[in-house]
């Protein structure tokens, strides 16, 4: 089980949205980089980071500050926002990048992704971003017609390395994970799932570690992590723990 702090940037700024509207965005740090480094040294072993510029624009739009947040930290990151083709996604992993999340192609090219996980196996994870129960795309701007396991159902077999699910609903209001539509896309599918959006407190944590959501590869971190909400050292405590007894 693996907790994924996050960083969104916007105007190479580290920001949160509140439910997905870039309007209302709180700056938490001007200095990408430094909060990559700062996560690490709290302890955490992975990084989400996501170009929202980019994820409106359809092309990256943050690429500074993401190469800045790769030199500045030795954990595996994952990107989202902005990569639409084989090309974007090549030389994302090229610079270091552990995983491209591919959101908008997935819906609207699913070819696409499926070509890109044979080419780079392990390195390709799908975002499927719910408004209302259905898949959004462009940034969250736009709403499909598409059900978020129909989606998920396209990539069984293509060697997908997760699926990162978020509720948009709940994101960045801190009322807590959608634990039901999380947990019923994770039995829905082979691909580890990971949950984000919403994540408040310490119980979503150990709500994460109870035995029917073992089956998630984790979940994602950003305003509850910035306002102090959830003490890193506690969070990582109760997952080393876990870990600890799973192993025993």
């Amino acid at each position: 089980m693996i907790l994924f702090p996050a960083i969104d940037l916007k105007g190479g700024q580290c920001v949160r949205l509140k439910l997905g509207d870039m309007q209302q965005a709180t700056v938490y740090n001007t200095d990408p980089a430094a909060q990559a480094r700062s996560f690490e040294d709290q302890g955490f072993e992975w990084l989400h980071v996501v170009d929202l510029d980019g994820a409106f624009a359809g092309h990256s739009a943050n690429g500074d500050a993401v190469e800045a947040i790769l030199k500045a930290t030795d954990n595996p990151v994952q990107l989202g926002g902005g990569i639409r083709t084989l090309d974007h996604i090549e030389a994302w992993l090229s610079r270091g990048l552990r995983r491209v999340i591919l959101g908008t192609v997935a819906v609207r090219n699913p070819d696409l992704v499926i070509e890109a996980c044979r080419k780079f196996p392990d390195h390709v994870a799908v975002g499927i971003d719910a408004k209302g129960g259905k898949v959004a795309v462009e940034g969250w701007a736009e709403a499909s017609e598409l059900g978020i396991i129909e989606l998920a159902r396209k990539f069984e077999g293509a060697g997908v390395a997760a699926i990162i699910y978020t509720d948009i609903d709940r994101d960045g209001i801190l009322a807590g994970i959608n634990w039901s539509s999380t947990l019923e896309l994770a039995d829905a599918v082979s691909i580890p799932v990971i949950a984000s959006g919403g994540l408040a407190s310490l119980d979503d944590i150990r709500r994460m570690l109870e035995p029917d959501a073992r089956k998630l590869e984790g979940a994602i971190s950003g305003r509850a992590l910035y306002d102090g909400r959830i003490d890193p050292k506690e969070a990582l405590a109760l997952i080393k723990a876990a870990r600890a007894k799973e192993t025993a």
